[in-house]
């Protein structure tokens, strides 16, 4: 997971005194890029199921929910004594190398949960466009899922860079189709969403279940240690405050992005056709590609689900895998073992497509995965934990008495709360 020994941060640039550069530019469209991906996929079904108070008040809730928590852990990684350090490095200088063992555990189970939600999600996607926009029969899951699952971790196995450079490209293309597909179906928008007022109960429960699906859907914590690193690089001892405004417009410009999509969504469609979506465990690209009547976006809706949910895959193989290599060096090093990289890859690489095989045969709830599993896991690591450091951490305490913590920390108990909702069976 170091990402110490690639960045040299002795070598600083000359700090600009500009107040936007170049690298600020190129800084928030990355991190706009790692935020927008599958996950948007599965939130208008999400969001819109409640009607439109919920949504409402979601719409109001993601951005400070989400400049906020990456806020929090920017500034954790930049406490750090020893510039360049990545948040393993910085949870075991400040709570020991045993707390930066259970990160790197964390970082990990972060991680795959996500990358089974997109094995599920791909299978399902290639199957309902062979049914309805090929007119076949669908292959046995168990078939479908082996060879999409082969397939993709084949492409990283063969090609690792490319396929962090071939990321990069579709990322772009993704967000103008997002884009393009809001205003398709602004004539679609009818007021079905605006009917009737949920009890305080219902209310309840779809935000309660609806946090962390906005925590998942805008998410970009995977990327956060490079960054803050390499504002480190580039303006030394101001790297906190303008990795904090870089990290104010790119979560100011998911948001507008994503939520547009989302209110086009939920206004074309009804609650009926939410559920539908949702029982039928597609993304909602595939779905609007199944309902409307033109052939150009029954073509291409299902098809940026699939290279969306694709590019994620990829991009979450790299990471969990850099956590799961993490942790089995970390292992054998406290038993004064060792073995290869290339091993250690290889054991990985079969662990991760068992189980992703699997889970993808067996086909769970995408958003109940995500419920219950996928958001309050990220809200531990990404709200809970920089919370506890301002607290715990002599370096971070001037941060202690902002009002927004407690909003942070409220978000991410109540996220990591929704876990608990399958485990009582409510």
């Amino acid at each position: 997971m170091s990402i110490s020994n690639t960045i040299d941060v002795g070598k600083r640039a000359p700090v600009t005194n500009s107040y936007w550069t170049a690298h600020d530019r190129t800084w928030v469209l990355g991190l706009f890029a790692t935020a927008i991906g599958a996950g948007t996929l599965f939130l208008p079904i999400n969001a819109g199921l409640g009607g439109i108070w919920p949504l409402l008040v979601m719409a109001l809730l993601a951005f400070p929910m989400t400049y906020l928590a990456h806020r929090g852990l920017i500034r954790f990684i930049l406490s750090s004594s020893k510039p360049g350090s990545d948040i393993t490095e910085v949870v075991g200088e400040h709570f020991g190398p045993l707390a930066g063992k259970l990160i790197t555990l964390l970082y990990f189970f972060t991680i795959l949960p996500i990358l089974l939600l997109y094995g599920v999600g791909l299978t399902n996607t290639v199957e309902s466009f062979m049914v309805h926009q090929l007119g076949m029969a669908a292959l046995p899951r168990v078939i479908l899922s082996f060879v999409l699952t082969a397939g993709l971790i084949g492409i990283v196995s063969a090609s690792e860079q490319m396929v962090v450079r071939v990321m990069g490209w579709l990322v772009y293309p993704f967000i103008f189709v997002l884009i393009g597909l809001g205003l398709f179906l602004v004539p679609e928008w009818n007021g079905a969403v605006l009917q009737g007022v949920p009890s305080a109960g219902k209310f309840s429960v779809t935000m309660w279940l609806s946090i962390p699906v906005l925590v998942f859907s805008f998410n970009h914590s995977p990327v956060i240690s490079r960054f803050a690193v390499a504002q480190q690089l580039q303006y030394g001892n101001d790297a906190v405050n303008k990795a904090d405004r870089i990290e104010k417009y790119a979560a100011l410009l998911m948001v507008a992005v994503v939520m547009f999509f989302v209110f086009s969504c939920v206004f074309a469609l009804s609650p009926a056709d939410l559920s539908a979506a949702k029982s039928q465990n597609i993304s909602i690209l595939s779905y609007i590609g199944n309902k409307f009547q033109n052939p150009y976006v029954a073509l291409i809706a299902p098809m940026v689900a699939f290279i969306a949910m694709s590019k994620s895959f990829l991009g979450h193989y790299l990471g969990a895998r850099e956590g799961l290599n993490g942790f089995i060096a970390q292992q054998l090093e406290g038993r004064n073992k060792s073995a290869s990289t290339k091993t250690i890859n290889r054991y990985s690489m079969l662990f991760m497509f068992v189980t992703i095989w699997a889970v993808a045969t067996l086909n769970p709830s995408i958003l109940g995965m995500i419920e219950s599993l996928c958001g309050p896991v990220i809200a531990a690591l990404l709200f809970v934990m920089p919370m506890y450091a301002i607290r715990k951490v002599p370096s971070m305490r001037k941060y202690a008495n902002s009002p927004s913590n407690v909003l942070v920390m409220f978000i991410g108990a109540v996220a990591m709360s929704a876990i608990f909702y399958s485990l009582l069976g409510l």
